[in-house]
């Protein structure tokens, strides 16, 4: 059945859906048609493929007969108008110039850890839709399509790079350091255009339960579902629970956990 509208909770079903990348690639390969259970897994991993589908089913996007799946009359509208709200995007770096940095404008106490620091930068000109071919270029990244954001970890460091040009770099020891940082990072990017093509993508660092573990929030609250957050790590690294359901990072408190949590279940 087609919607109309969308309540605000609908709204948040679909955009929790479609936040997960697992799950965007599900609803892309259902572009074309009819696809069975089977085929899906073999294009996602199958031990999380039920409760990703239950997640497109319940926010409308899909509908679910037997072990055949298909894009619902909701979802092939929502898919039609993501392509025709996102332009082509560039594939290639043949227009692009190399970056340069802009002075630190601000800089503060993080939030997680008032002994590091935050800092808010820009580079130029604003790397826009490119951002998202510079994701391979560095082990740990992980590039948001819906903000148009390239998170990138080294160590306890987190740079957070925008299309608009905005830096941010989190729980750095000092100002020097977020220059090296920021140095190095326009180093990398810089080579990457001089080269004029896109990267291939790099093997990608593997994380453990534990390190998983020590960035949840640690409270076992149970709002996950869970009994505590080391079995919620369990499921995380299993694929069997999204990182949304931890609702305690949303706190400002956690906001350094997230963004560390967000780089590293991609990879898982």
């Amino acid at each position: 059945m087609l919607k109309m509208t969308e309540s605000p909770n609908e709204t948040k079903l679909v955009n929790f859906a479609m936040a997960n990348g697992t799950r965007r690639k599900i609803i892309n390969f259902l572009a074309d048609g009819y696809r069975s259970t089977g085929e899906i897994g073999e294009i996602v991993e199958k031990v999380a493929l039920d409760f990703h589908l239950k997640i497109l089913k319940d926010a409308g996007l899909i509908e679910l007969e037997e072990e055949t799946v298909k894009l619902s009359e909701y979802g092939k509208n929502f898919l039609k108008g993501k392509k025709e709200t996102n332009p082509e995007e560039t594939t290639d770096f043949s227009q692009s110039k190399p970056i340069e940095i802009v002075s630190i404008r601000q800089v503060l106490p993080c939030i997680a850890d008032a002994s590091r620091l935050r800092i808010s930068s820009n580079i130029t000109p604003p790397p826009g839709r490119v951002l998202k071919l510079l994701e391979p270029l560095f082990q740990r990244s992980s590039y948001s399509d819906r903000k148009n954001s390239l998170i990138i970890q080294k160590g306890e460091i987190i740079t957070t790079i925008y299309g608009s040009g905005k830096v941010s770099i989190r729980m750095v020891k000092n100002e020097n350091e977020a220059k090296e940082e920021l140095e190095r990072l326009k180093s990398i990017i810089n080579e990457a255009i001089a080269k004029g093509e896109a990267p291939a993508p790099r093997e990608k660092v593997k994380v453990n339960l534990m390190e998983i573990y020590k960035h949840l929030p640690q409270t076992n609250c149970g709002r996950c579902g869970e009994q505590g957050c080391y079995s919620f790590a369990i499921k995380l690294m299993a694929r069997q629970a999204a990182l949304e359901l931890c609702t305690p990072l949303k706190e400002p408190e956690y906001a350094n956990n997230q963004e560390h949590l967000e780089v590293l279940v991609n990879y898982i």
